[in-house]
């Protein structure tokens, strides 16, 4: 790699990944013991048969992409399973130098008439604390030499669900059968904003963001207006999943119509063919703006390469994807895993790959490693997370000089 960019040096130096479902990041260990658990039937109970039938290094569609996630949610249905999926979550990722990360899910997949959702972010929350402990308590932290793990829980709401994802969702369409699909999809969304509100200021759990994900096309994301202002005006973070499937003018919305402090993928972020609104004349000089704006804003755009390269097919390279493009129009970039069981991937993998296929310079990496600590919704004081920063630049820069060759000097 460029610059003399190694993987133990990616390995080792403190990583972050903002943008991580807890459903779809399980250790396929786990999902198969789980499985035998809770009596839910998978094709394989072997792992090399589950990487071969549902959990593969590529994918011919989204449809096939998101299969695994009916066997993952299947045992995701009781408090004492989520526990331990997020714990193991955390330990995964302290094991390859990730200090910091935000884990996203829709409680309502989870929730049922004997899971109330409150409960279900409560035993997400145990998890997470409690996987990191042992690394908090260390010696090397404790001493200074290693960085300490923090966490924050993201919740997530469906830009659309049918009464087959959940009992949950199955007894809301039943109750509200004859409003409209849209209403129903708002109210589900603003009942989650207000759960959320609710749990950070009477329990103190740390759910440090609001998403919406699901489907784009034909779900814009102004149905869930009032969700988002509600978590604007109760100091929740926002992110929207936006320009994944959809151009510019989702991205747009997330921003104008959600606040949103960051954008989940952005894609399409630069693809003004992908314009329907026929008001926008001067589709490319609205990018630009689009583009300048989100710029100079610092809105962070999460990145998942892997996934777009699974689901998109018309990115069939990292080389094709929009992340160079990103970097070099300034925007905040953080890199992250999406799904580390689906994609078959880690924050390591990630870096890895679009450092030794884009050329990435020390100052590119550095950049990105700086940005994804810097865009977190840390679950603490804004002076706490500057601190902590200060910490991830200083071990970054004693990792860059143990390990990677130091420029010549001229003694001329």
């Amino acid at each position: 790699m460029k610059d003399g960019i190694s993987q133990e040096f990616i390995r080792r130096i403190p990583k972050s990944d903002l943008h991580l479902h807890l459903d779809g990041s399980l250790r396929l260990s786990s999902l198969i013991e789980l499985s035998k658990k809770e009596k839910v039937k998978l094709p394989s109970f072997e792992e090399a048969g589950l990487k071969e039938l549902v959990f593969k290094d590529s994918y011919a569609n989204l449809g096939e992409y998101l299969k695994g996630f009916g066997y993952t949610c299947g045992v995701l249905q009781n408090t004492e399973n989520l526990e331990q999926i997020a714990k193991e979550l955390v330990e995964d990722n302290i094991s390859e130098g990730v200090r910091y990360i935000e884990v996203r899910f829709a409680p309502q997949l989870h929730a049922s008439q004997n899971l109330a959702i409150e409960d279900v972010l409560r035993a997400v929350s145990r998890g997470l604390a409690s996987g990191a402990k042992a690394h908090n308590e260390s010696k090397a932290v404790k001493s200074g030499k290693d960085l300490p793990f923090y966490s924050g829980i993201i919740v997530c709401a469906m830009r659309r669900f049918s009464k087959g994802m959940s009992p949950y969702f199955a007894d809301l369409l039943r109750i509200m059968a004859r409003a409209p699909k849209a209403e129903i999809f708002s109210m589900a969304s603003l009942e989650m904003a207000r759960t959320a509100a609710q749990l950070v200021e009477e329990e103190g759990l740390p759910i440090v963001g609001f998403d919406l994900a699901g489907e784009e096309s034909g779900y814009p994301a102004i149905y869930h207006k009032q969700a988002y202002q509600y978590a604007h005006s109760h100091f929740i973070k926002k992110t929207v999943h936006a320009g994944e499937a959809y151009g510019p003018e989702s991205i747009f919305q997330a921003i104008t119509a959600c606040y949103a402090n960051r954008i989940g993928h952005g894609t399409f972020l630069f693809a003004d063919e992908m314009i329907k609104d026929p008001a926008i004349k001067d589709k490319k000089r609205f990018v630009y703006n689009l583009v300048n704006y989100i710029a100079s804003q610092r809105i962070a755009i999460e990145v998942c390469v892997t996934s777009n390269l699974q689901t998109i097919p018309s990115i069939a390279t990292v080389q094709e994807h929009p992340v160079k493009k990103m970097i070099e129009s300034g925007l905040s970039v953080s890199i992250c895993t999406d799904n580390r069981l689906v994609s078959n991937t880690t924050v390591s993998r990630e870096l890895e790959l679009i450092v030794s296929k884009l050329g990435l310079t020390r100052k590119e990496l550095r950049n990105l490693i700086v940005a994804g600590f810097k865009s977190s919704f840390f679950p603490d004081s804004y002076v706490h997370r500057r601190a902590f920063v200060r910490q991830v630049i200083q071990r970054y820069s004693e990792l860059e000089q143990e390990m990677l060759p130091q420029p010549k000097v001229d003694k001329a």
